[in-house]
């Protein structure tokens, strides 16, 4: 795909507030992902560990960075080690990083090869009695496969048991949640590519496609333009499917009278946005899916206006809750007695809204970042309120990318169409 140049000085200005919030005399390691298997000798696509290429700019595997701030010797303070060169693996893989590309990429003077990193890494803890590891620490994360860090952390342990071990996560996650305006402008790009790519379906999604010719669609624009998906499968949904809220399969035809629930997104150098649109698959929304399409747009309406600093992700999700279970009673789905517990979620209101209404987003779509600590400018947050009625096969959710600025947020997809006429024309202006 397209390579995006970040200038070396976003990485260099990351790590001095990372180094800048270490204890005296620490050290700190930060690997890159593992290749993944799948069958046989395959592997995966390969993807980055967002926090190192957060540090380095470097999406190659076998990478690692190590800090120690405090050293002496100003070229020791950080150092890049890369994957060995290889010269049997190049006729295979294709050129990899030099030093001296790592080197422009990253900003880093030092940069040598893995093989030397044990070696480095021994000589500094000698002289350290810190060690900041990498987890991840996300709420929602479960670490069922062990990663490189984890193996790291008990070679560590193994081999270094007196030393002070810390968790880096949580300094990582506190500079990460707010976004520079080098990565606003990269998320900006990311939406802008995603708003294209749903503008192309309005004019392509009739009765009779595949649910995968409309992902196909997307992937074409995505391509075209230099990028992929986003760090997750899309959700092309359209009737009852539109009622499962991580449906992947992407393999059923969209019918006359259908609503089509698309949840997708492209990423700009890993940067992600994240969308959802529902659509009428004939161009037309029955009279019934547009008064739930305009229950769910006023909910996302009043739950962005909400969206401003001093709030808490916990209590934009109250907000929506509350904004939702008013447009269930008027959409006669609940009663109000129905709703009056929807702090904990009652399974009547439940039925209808089982999700939240609000993630982080940057380098995951899912990014980093605390639910309960009130947020401040910068941060970038996703707004998806949505209704599921499975009885009538009907499921409509809507979702734009919303930056918080000192004065309130800015809807980084205000220029995507969203309004139900809008929609409508489009589809049939083709």
């Amino acid at each position: 795909m397209k390579k995006i140049h970040i200038n070396s000085s976003f990485f260099i200005n990351n790590r001095d507030k990372l180094s800048k919030l270490l204890l005296k005399n620490s050290v700190a390691v930060i690997n890159s992902n593992d290749i993944m298997p799948s069958n046989a000798d395959g592997t995966m696509r390969f993807l980055q560990n967002s926090d190192l290429f957060y540090l380095t700019g470097i999406e190659q595997e076998e990478t690692v960075l190590l800090l120690n701030p405090d050293n002496s010797d100003p070229e020791s303070r950080e150092i890049l080690f890369i994957r060995d060169y290889n010269p049997d693996l190049e006729v295979w893989e294709g050129k990899k990083l030099s030093p001296e590309m790592a080197s422009k990429i990253s900003g880093i003077k030092n940069v040598v090869e893995l093989s030397r990193f044990e070696f480095v890494l021994h000589d500094m803890l000698c002289y350290s009695n810190n060690i900041y590891l990498n987890t991840n620490d996300h709420s929602r994360a479960f670490n069922s496969v062990q990663s490189r860090d984890m193996r790291f952390i008990s070679y560590c342990k193994k081999n270094y048991p007196l030393h002070n071990y810390q968790r880096i996560s949580p300094l990582l996650y506190s500079l990460r949640v707010y976004k520079s305006p080098e990565e606003i402008e990269l998320i900006q790009k990311a939406c802008d590519i995603t708003g294209d790519g749903f503008k192309r379906l309005l004019k392509f999604v009739k009765p009779g496609v595949m649910e995968y010719e409309v992902q196909a669609e997307l992937a074409h624009e995505f391509i075209k333009q230099g990028t992929l998906f986003a760090d997750y499968e899309p959700i092309i949904a359209s009737g009852e499917n539109a009622c499962f809220l991580h449906y992947i399969k992407n393999n059923d035809k969209c019918n006359e009278g259908d609503i089509l629930l698309m949840d997708f997104a492209s990423a700009w150098s890993n940067y992600n946005a994240d969308m959802t649109r529902s659509i009428p698959v004939n161009g037309k929304f029955t009279k019934r899916q547009k008064k739930v399409y305009n229950a769910v747009l006023r909910a996302f309406n009043g739950t962005v206006k909400e969206i401003k600093p001093g709030k808490t992700v916990r209590d934009i999700c109250m907000i929506a809750r509350e904004l939702i279970s008013k447009e269930l009673v008027v959409l006669k789905l609940l009663k109000t007695k129905d709703v009056k517990d929807i702090i904990i979620k009652s399974p009547e209101f439940k039925k209808y809204y089982p999700h939240d209404v609000s993630h982080f987003l940057g380098l995951g779509v899912h990014d980093v970042g605390i639910f309960n600590e009130p947020l401040k400018a910068g941060a970038v947050l996703t707004c998806e309120p949505g209704i599921y009625i499975r009885d009538e096969k009907l499921g409509i959710r809507l979702e734009n990318d919303i930056l918080l600025t000192k004065n309130g947020n800015k809807d980084l997809m205000s220029n995507i169409p969203i309004e139900a006429d809008e929609i409508e024309e489009l589809m049939n202006s083709r």
